[in-house]
């Protein structure tokens, strides 16, 4: 589902106030309780929002939403992130980069760099710097999953941590207001944790809708990251723990 401006602002209203209802969202938006509840509908078979009695809240925080979902979401400002990090990534520099949509995007950006070395348990990522000459990609080993092709288990993370790359590049699903980055998968959250260890940089990649999300798994804290590219200014709640965390933001124009 790719979202038009009034069910983005639906989407940010929801997440601010966690719980609201189809009334106040009419309200806000001025638009109808009919075109709300049409938004809204469209949204939950998205997996973006749930109805509850009294409201539209936010989706379960145990469960992620399809990758082939994730892919279409949030599209244009992935791009826009993905170009911001191509700008930042030197030629001839080694990468870390794990399992994510964002992170896929991050690799298409990559396509003119040269002397690239490249780690990544992402098959998506892998098959798409495979086309750049200038790159040598090297493929964790591990368990793949069919629905992503992500390589996550104990076989990835050993040998993630043969190497020590200058920049980890990690996607992430949620961004919590004490600074903690959060997952759905625990399997694929360690492998993003020995990421983190194994780079001497760490950017973070995450689109405006990650800030305030709610995910099971805490992957790291703000402070870990190095860089955070996003595609908008992050919520005024969020100010203080970046601050703390000396976060270096960028945000893609």
């Amino acid at each position: 589902m790719i979202l038009n401006p009034r069910q983005r602002s639906l989407l940010d209203a929801v997440r601010q106030h966690l719980t609201v209802s189809v009334e106040e969202l009419a309200q806000q938006l001025k638009v109808t309780p009919q075109t709300v509840r049409r938004d809204v509908k469209q949204m939950e078979e998205a997996r973006l929002l749930a109805r509850y009695h009294g409201g539209v809240g936010l989706p379960s925080s145990v469960e992620n939403i399809d990758y082939s979902q994730r892919q279409v979401l949030n599209s244009e400002a992935k791009r826009r992130i993905a170009a911001a990090v191509a700008l930042q990534v030197p030629h001839g520099c080694s990468l870390l980069i794990n399992i994510g949509t964002t992170t896929e995007e991050v690799a298409r950006a990559l396509g003119q760099h040269t002397g690239l070395h490249v780690v990544t348990n992402n098959l998506n990522v892998a098959a798409i710097l495979a086309d750049n000459p200038g790159c040598e990609v090297i493929v964790a080993g591990g368990v793949v999953r069919g629905r992503d092709r992500g390589i996550v288990g104990e076989a990835t993370i050993d040998f993630i941590r043969q190497f020590k790359v200058d920049i980890g590049i990690i996607g992430i699903s949620s961004i919590d207001e004490d600074g903690s980055l959060r997952d759905f998968d625990a399997r694929e959250v360690k492998v993003a944790q020995a990421i983190i260890e194994q780079s001497r940089e760490v950017w973070l990649v995450a689109d405006q809708h990650k800030f305030g999300r709610k995910a099971l798994v805490r992957l790291a804290d703000l402070a870990q990251v190095d860089m955070l590219f996003t595609d908008a200014p992050p919520p005024a709640r969020f100010a203080q723990v970046l601050r703390d965390a000396a976060v270096k933001l960028v945000v893609a124009a």
